[in-house]
């Protein structure tokens, strides 16, 4: 998918524009290596320190977002769709490369300062209020937020009772609440029952009837298919494809079944045969943001 695009033209609400995420982190695999020299070993058992290595967690990644879009991320663990979800968020600052969104995105479960030690409804009222919601606005909420989250009674019960699904279900109700304009979502959709699937599809069906943008992030490429409208796919850090939901799902959903399955010749086969047939998006920022600032997002002029 081809975006040579100036930003904030076409309705656009999140412009990712070459984004680079590096890290080094101590490896051990060279040093408990035979071929490791024995001075390596002993300068590393002296030290107490490792070597580093560098992961990319994120290489080159362009993409504009627009109005009423869902737009989902798949991919594989370690393959940077968290990573991305971070830096569009503002909580990551990008090694290279800029991101810029129209408003201050919620990322779910992290906007929302939730409290252990208090019961799911007072966690409602402070995670309303952590967001930027007035307290008329917070009380008249309360019971949409729970409703939403369908809990039963456990809404009254500590937080740090709940299952990781409920505290999911929880944080996704809190965080859409606020009809921000551009939500994230960390696999909380692929928790819980038939019931809260569909209360959340049609949750997220109205804030991108209000022109919001939602981005899902989800192993169940099935669930991509089904509540997102576009999907981008990602390998290693790098956009593989970025296409409609259905057709990047389902070609990501083949291609895991041949890794799983140990096809890896067909596997690689799909993979080369889904980068040629997208193309890479290259995003053009015409208000450059400086190296190093912060917040990592701006309104436009």
């Amino acid at each position: 998918m081809v975006a040579n695009r100036l930003f904030w033209e076409d309705d656009v609400t999140v412009a990712v524009a070459n984004v680079h995420v590096h890290y080094r982190v101590p490896s051990t695999e060279h040093v408990s290596s035979s071929r490791s020299s024995r001075s390596a070993r002993a300068l590393t058992k002296v030290t107490g320190g490792q070597p580093k290595v560098l992961v990319r967690a994120l290489a080159g990644v362009s993409l504009a977002a627009y109005r009423g879009e869902s737009v989902g991320i798949v991919g594989t663990n370690g393959s940077g769709k968290s990573t991305l979800l971070r830096v569009i968020a503002g909580l990551e600052v990008p090694s290279r490369g800029q991101v810029v969104a129209e408003t201050s995105p919620v990322l779910l479960g992290v906007n929302a300062a939730l409290v252990p030690d208090l019961s799911g409804e007072q966690n409602v009222r402070l995670g309303c209020l952590a967001m930027g919601l007035s307290p008329e606005e917070t009380e008249r909420l309360i019971p949409d937020v729970v409703d939403l989250a369908g809990l039963g009674k456990a809404i009254h019960y500590p937080m740090k009772t709940y299952s990781s699904g409920m505290g999911a279900r929880l944080r996704f109700a809190i965080a859409a609440a606020a009809n921000p304009k551009i939500l994230l979502i960390d696999e909380a959709l692929s928790t819980g029952d038939a019931a809260f699937k569909e209360r959340s599809e049609r949750r997220m069906e109205e804030l991108r009837a209000h022109a919001g943008t939602v981005f899902v992030v989800s192993h169940a490429a099935q669930v991509i298919e089904e509540i997102c409208t576009r999907a981008i796919w990602l390998d290693r850090g790098r956009v593989v494809l970025d296409g409609p939901a259905v057709e990047t799902a389902r070609r990501y959903r083949s291609w895991a079944w041949n890794v799983s399955k140990g096809e890896h010749a067909a596997a690689k086969q799909q993979l080369k045969e889904a980068i040629e047939a997208g193309q890479p998006s290259r995003i053009e920022l015409t208000t450059p943001i400086a190296r190093g600032s912060w917040p990592r997002h701006a309104r436009p002029h």
